[in-house]
């Protein structure tokens, strides 16, 4: 049988260290890639890292599908 390895439990100071890395503009972007691909980083802070920027990618596709649909709409008005 395979042993598990457990990783460190993150405390309210590590949390509230990340939490206000990620407030700061662009700062957060890279940090967020940092933990996300860091082969050493807590599993915990890297799946987080991971979600969030899956759910920014997916903020993108809709603002672009958005962006496309409404100024497809304006340009389709500007032209009747």
């Amino acid at each position: 049988m395979e042993e598990q390895q457990h990783a460190p439990v993150l405390s309210v100071k590590d949390w509230m260290i990340t939490i206000l890395l990620l407030a700061i503009p662009l700062v957060n972007i890279v940090m967020l890639f940092v933990w996300a691909f860091s082969k050493g980083e807590n599993p915990s802070k890297s799946n987080y890292a991971k979600a969030s920027l899956i759910w920014a990618l997916i903020g993108l596709g809709l603002y672009f599908i958005f962006f496309v649909l409404f100024f497809g709409a304006m340009m389709s008005n500007m032209n009747h």
